[in-house]
């Protein structure tokens, strides 16, 4: 049964938090230029400083719990979630997956305008917004076995749109939600009307009998893999240790912010300075629900399961509704421009938009550019008679 939910932290769990950021142990400052080791000190000590004494969680709280939050046990997981229904009713059903690091945070710059895109001066339909908290992020426990995928997510993705009575639905999502998404188009076809996706999650399938890639593809993937070798060492510790790894970012505050801030800098079009980008009453609300919830350690375990029990496409795999690729490749540290024919080769991708501004975190940098391009999609989906 759907319960109405609060967010509201105790007195004590702030307390605390405040009382350890007040008393970190700093690290000597790294030699060369800051940022070029990992998250500057001078940048944390101040960052730090801000949390414990000049950031307003309860002023934070209540912007949060403006929006319409519940949860529902699906398949015995209690899954948080906001729910906010169009403004004038008959909207249609889109499901928002967001990724890490990140939380249900993330997408809520959405949810005014997609439910209620005219007053943003936005042309497309408006939609019920359904946007959950991943398992083991901020308000939904991760279930206490392995093999809690991005496939398994969307199986429980399917039984709460069915509990909340939408037959058929759209899925978006970036990052760990893409892939969210697009397991949803897999695995129930005739539940989902359109797949809108906001970065590359999911490789397709490059084995026998496939295509070979072409000189752009090959490209791309030399690129990524040159961005692997020097950007991918936290994917190495959370799909191989992240229970080791967990132990000091939940009991350091700092350390969670130096693990987390440095991964939204480099990867958003931040230009290298996170907070103008984003401002630091989000970064610290985000960080303060991972910290009041303790659920770092859980999340990072999506690394974990999706390389160790996860499951990637087959050669008879394909994405057959209606799919829009959003390129947000605009990232400090560039992560390349996937070729068209990289989703093709997975997707019936319908529509293909390259952005100019915007990074891995679109739904939050950009999110006039992300709802306009959503609700245009899914209104030629519509007309085509997709979304019925």
């Amino acid at each position: 049964m759907t319960r109405p939910f609060l967010v509201d932290v105790p007195d004590e769990v702030l307390d605390d938090l405040r009382a350890r950021l007040r008393a970190t142990r700093w690290p000597s400052p790294a030699p060369g230029a800051a940022w070029e080791q990992g998250t500057d000190l001078s940048y944390l000590r101040e960052l730090v400083a801000f949390w414990a004494d000049g950031f307003d969680w309860r002023a934070a709280e209540r912007r949060l719990n403006s929006y319409p939050q519940f949860v529902e046990v699906v398949d015995g997981v209690p899954i948080h979630f906001v729910h906010q229904r169009a403004a004038g009713g008959g909207g249609l059903p889109l499901v928002l997956t967001h990724g890490w690091p990140s939380a249900w945070v993330e997408l809520l710059p959405l949810v005014s305008r997609l439910t209620d895109p005219a007053a943003h001066g936005i042309d497309g339909p408006a939609f019920d917004v359904v946007a959950p908290s991943l398992p083991g992020y901020g308000f939904t426990a991760r279930p206490a076995h392995t093999g809690v995928t991005t496939r398994y997510v969307a199986g429980l993705w399917h039984g709460l749109m069915a509990a909340l009575g939408y037959p058929r639905y759209g899925a978006q999502g970036g990052d760990f939600g893409a892939g969210v998404a697009t397991w949803m188009a897999l695995t129930a076809t005739e539940r989902v009307t359109g797949v809108h996706l906001t970065t590359p999650e999911v490789w397709p399938y490059l084995g026998p009998g496939s295509a070979p890639l072409t000189p752009t593809e090959q490209a791309y993937v030399d690129h990524l893999a040159a961005w692997d070798s020097t950007e991918r060492g936290y994917t190495a510790i959370q799909s191989t240790r992240p229970q080791t790894l967990g132990y000091g970012l939940t009991d350091s505050p700092a350390g969670l912010a130096a693990w987390i801030v440095e991964k939204w800098r480099a990867w958003g079009d931040t230009g290298g300075d996170v907070d103008g980008r984003l401002g630091r009453d989000f970064l610290l609300t985000l960080l303060t629900v991972y910290w009041a919830t303790g659920s770092i350690t859980t999340s990072i375990r999506d690394y974990y399961d999706n390389r160790w029990h996860g499951s990637a496409p087959g050669p008879a795999d394909r994405v057959t509704v209606p799919t829009a690729t959003a390129v947000f490749a605009n990232e400090f540290v560039p992560e390349g421009v996937p070729p068209p024919s990289w989703a093709e080769r997975l997707y019936d991708v319908r529509r293909r938009t390259v952005f100019p501004r915007g990074g891995h975190f679109a739904a939050v940098e950009e999110p006039d550019l992300v709802a306009r391009d959503i609700a245009e999609f899914f209104g030629t989906v519509l007309r085509e008679g997709g979304a019925d």
